[in-house]
């Protein structure tokens, strides 16, 4: 396998100050922790703290240390947007040039159980941009791979058909092999490791996709471009943004991700420097870096929190930063494109799966080696999903507490020969503050997209006034979907801990409707919850009962927001208003206009014969890391000196 020719060998880009600006972000996270808890600490003290208080003080300075986290990355992502400024190296934004190709690429597309025709398409849309954007004849500098996992015969001979009928489409063009595993050993990470033994060796670099992935050809340029001019660059990681969505749920989720995921990945690169994340797909890697430090061991113990690592694409950039390698996040290449669910059950089991691998990374947090950040990632990544359970913990102390001053208010005298009496101390005037900064650090990230988007892109989001009803819109289902959502992933962590693995099944990735008894089956415990919830607050306390409010009438409400989730009719009525418009349909690039012929074309061009082909072997070495805690940290890498060739 080549390495990196020192011809196009640059510098890697400046991080200047990169150590000052983790040091102020965590001195702003820790001051608004602080200003939040000394305030929620006033409230509940009177006299002294019990238990519950004590409790609830603990939980609210967990979860008001998170907002603060996303909040400051996001004002930070603001501001930095605005300016157009490059997070990393600070100076103005500027279009990456594209070098000649000396380096061998790999498109790898693992895949179980999908529609071949959607996956097929996506993958060609791909290559056809690449081809042409190309500077030259890209024969023998990428080649693209089908990797499947599926067990199902029909749907095998379904995939080895269309990747035949795409081999005949891009004959002499682009090669496009398929392989089909004889088992699922350790899932998609195990479908990428045995590719890499196998031919890891050929290629220098690996673009990994999804099946619902789609890149455009400039972007994958620039990608390897970054990877021959930066050495120790390991890991190049885009900012997916979804498309194609048609039904209410998935045009508010596209909607909100193109507005505001630019900007809080922007925040993110700021502090994260070349320590930055992998999320599976839509990446480049440096092969050799991957095959000598990512290779994944079990974690000792029975599943959900043993077995095979779940989320695997956390612990590769944090083993693959551990060795030396740089891993960057890249904000300014837009054409990284994905699929999502279409409606909030569908969505809710992806995260099923989400929250198993996650939580799994807290065992992983003592690994020897691993860079402060990385650790940082493993903590978020779990507290996404633990979050809910503290806060559903916090709001039934909360309530708890409430219940029980509204028994004890009248008792004035704690002791029969006391003088004076214990009245309580009026805390309300602290309350809306309160409440009002947390509103503020929630609320405020969505309204930095909105006025970003409104001084810099306003058309491409259908114009200002259709852009700031949209937001306003897409704020309101997000403060109605909150409670259920707070449910779904406290349910999970529970079914966790208690010891529930979850399957291997395909994503739903199409919009389907969802009928009103699956919608009940599944929102049936939330839905008692939340009325039982509401009924007890009205009658003990009703100033607390109307503090609640967004979250008992999210919780009621379940049923018909699970059922309207996946409504096509009335998301194409939003589009017929103009509302929910995104870049990727007021503005279609020539990638997607790919997509859709070839999506066309897949459904009416004749399948191929299910005849396939791999390459020649050049077998390589992936060896199994060890991720205990007494573990030494492993010698940094250097760079390659020279070309290899």
């Amino acid at each position: 396998m080549s390495g990196t020719p020192m011809s196009y060998a640059d510098p890697a880009p400046r991080q200047p100050m990169l150590w000052l600006r983790r040091l102020a972000l965590v001195a702003l996270v820790l001051a608004s922790t602080a200003l939040g808890v000394a305030t929620m600490f006033r409230i509940l003290h009177d006299g002294g703290l019990s238990v519950l208080q004590v409790a609830v003080l603990g939980l609210f300075a967990i979860t008001f240390g998170w907002i603060a986290l996303a909040f400051w990355t996001a004002l930070i992502g603001f501001v930095l947007s605005l300016a157009r400024r490059d997070p990393l190296s600070l100076a103005r934004q500027a279009p990456s040039a594209i070098a000649p190709l000396t380096s061998r690429t790999a498109l790898v597309m693992p895949i179980y159980h999908e529609d071949p025709a959607r996956t097929l398409a996506g993958l060609e849309a791909t290559c056809r941009d690449l081809l042409a954007n190309a500077p030259h004849d890209l024969h023998g500098r990428v080649e693209a791979f089908v990797l499947s996992d599926s067990r199902d015969e029909a749907i095998a001979d379904a995939e080895r058909r269309h990747v035949s009928a795409l081999q005949q489409r891009l004959a002499g063009q682009l090669e496009v092999h398929y392989r089909r595993r004889s088992d699922n050993t350790a899932r998609k990470a195990g479908n990428l490791a045995e590719f890499c033994r196998r031919w890891g060796r050929r290629y220098d670099y690996l673009v990994v996709l999804d099946a619902d992935s789609v890149m455009g050809g400039k972007s994958l340029l620039q990608m390897i471009t970054a990877m021959q001019r930066d050495p120790a660059l390991g890991l190049l990681q885009t900012v997916p943004i979804p498309i194609r969505q048609n039904t209410l749920f998935g045009r508010f989720t596209q909607f909100a991700a193109a507005l505001y995921s630019p900007m809080l990945a922007t925040g993110q690169a700021f502090w994260q420097g070349d320590c930055a994340n992998y999320w599976g797909h839509n990446a480049i890697l440096r092969t050799r870096a991957f095959m000598a430090h990512c290779g994944l061991p079990e974690l000792p113990g029975r599943p959900p929190l043993g077995g095979d690592i779940m989320s695997h694409d956390f612990v590769e950039a944090a083993l693959m930063r551990r060795a030396g390698w740089r891993v960057r996040l890249e904000v300014c290449l837009t054409e990284s494109f994905e699929e999502l669910p279409g409606n909030l059950l569908d969505y809710a089991k992806r995260d099923r799966r989400w929250t198993q691998g996650n939580l799994q990374h807290l065992r992983l947090l003592a690994t020897s080696g691993l860079h402060p950040i990385s650790r940082l990632h493993f903590a978020m990544g779990a507290l996404a999903y633990l979050s809910s359970l503290l806060w559903v913990m916090m709001l039934a102390l909360s309530s708890a507490d409430a219940m029980l001053s509204a028994f004890r208010r009248e008792r004035f005298f704690g002791d029969a020969y006391q003088l004076f009496p214990d009245w309580p101390l009026d805390t309300s005037a602290m309350v809306m503050p309160l409440l009002a900064l947390t509103a503020a650090m929630l609320l405020l990230p969505k309204l930095f997209g909105l006025l970003l988007a409104l001084w810099q892109t306003p058309a491409a989001f259908g114009g200002r006034w259709r852009l700031s009803v949209s937001a306003l819109l897409e704020m309101l289902h997000a403060i109605l979907i909150a409670p259920l959502m707070m449910a779904y992933h406290s349910a999970f962590v529970l079914g966790i801990l208690a010891g529930r693995s979850v399957g291997w099944d395909p994503q739903v990735r199409e919009g389907r409707p969802v009928p009103w008894r699956q919608a009940f089956a599944h929102t049936r415990a939330a839905t008692l919850l939340g009325g039982g919830w509401a009924l007890a607050m009205y009658q003990f306390t009703p100033n607390f009962f109307w503090w609640l409010t967004p979250v008992w009438a999210g919780l009621i409400a379940a049923p018909l927001l699970v059922r309207l989730s996946g409504s096509r009719r009335l998301g194409a009525w939003l589009t017929h208003a103009g509302l929910l418009a995104v870049p990727s349909e007021e503005h279609p690039t020539t990638l997607l206009t790919r997509l859709d012929n070839a999506l066309t074309e897949a459904t009416l061009a004749p399948l191929g014969t299910a005849a396939t082909s791999v390459p020649p072997e050049q077998p390589g070495e992936m060896p199994v890391q060890l991720l205990g805690w007494r573990q030494r940290s492993p010698a940094r890498h250097q760079p390659p000196l020279k070309d290899p060739h």
